[in-house]
């Protein structure tokens, strides 16, 4: 089975994520899309956090009703802070028969170098690219990282919070099935 791992934070999960695993789903020819939960971003040490199991259960609610997708709690149980390379290694060694690639939006792939072992990744993965704006040439050199043009709306969880912290609505911003939730958690 093709599976495209779509890592974040999902603090919390909105309506672009969803847009842009389904898209991918269809345009990179996936089976299923995997949104690995990261309890904690080595590049985002001092975010603060709803606590992941909040988290969690916000995004399976949110994508409950989609049998292509499913959510992973797979780096709550390594080691933190969570590095890709080490989730891919442990996911391919207990799913040997599965294809896995990575989702990754285009302004990530500026801080790729700074990844742990990211010439293996390249190596032994697709990264999946949503593009949200310009590309460096540099990457076209590799082959396994393949540009996808999907609709970008820019939606973003830190504005996500803000709004809910302003008391405004997050209306179609993010799915209904965890509106009310989002409003209640975030604007403690």
């Amino acid at each position: 089975m093709k599976i495209g791992l779509y890592f974040g934070s999902f603090n919390p999960i909105h309506s672009g994520h969803l847009i842009v695993a389904q898209q991918l789903l269809s345009q990179a020819g996936l089976d299923k899309v995997w949104f690995v939960l990261s309890p904690q971003n080595p590049f985002k040490q001092n975010q603060h956090l709803l606590p992941e199991d909040q988290r969690l259960q916000l995004l399976q609610q949110a994508i409950e009703n989609n049998n292509y997708f499913t959510v992973s709690d797979v780096e709550f149980h390594l080691p933190r802070p969570s590095y890709t390379i080490d989730t891919l290694n442990h996911l391919t060694e207990l799913f040997p028969e599965h294809i896995f690639s990575i989702i990754l939006g285009s302004d990530n792939l500026e801080q790729f170098t700074q990844w742990k072992e990211y010439e293996t990744i390249l190596k032994n993965y697709k990264v999946l690219v949503y593009t949200r704006g310009a590309i460096d040439e540099k990457w076209e050199q590799y082959r396994n990282i393949i540009l996808f043009d999907v609709p970008y709306i820019h939606i973003s969880a830190t504005y996500i919070r803000h709004l809910v912290k302003a008391g405004k609505s997050i209306r179609y911003l993010v799915p209904e099935a965890v509106e009310d939730e989002i409003n209640k958690l975030y604007s403690l």
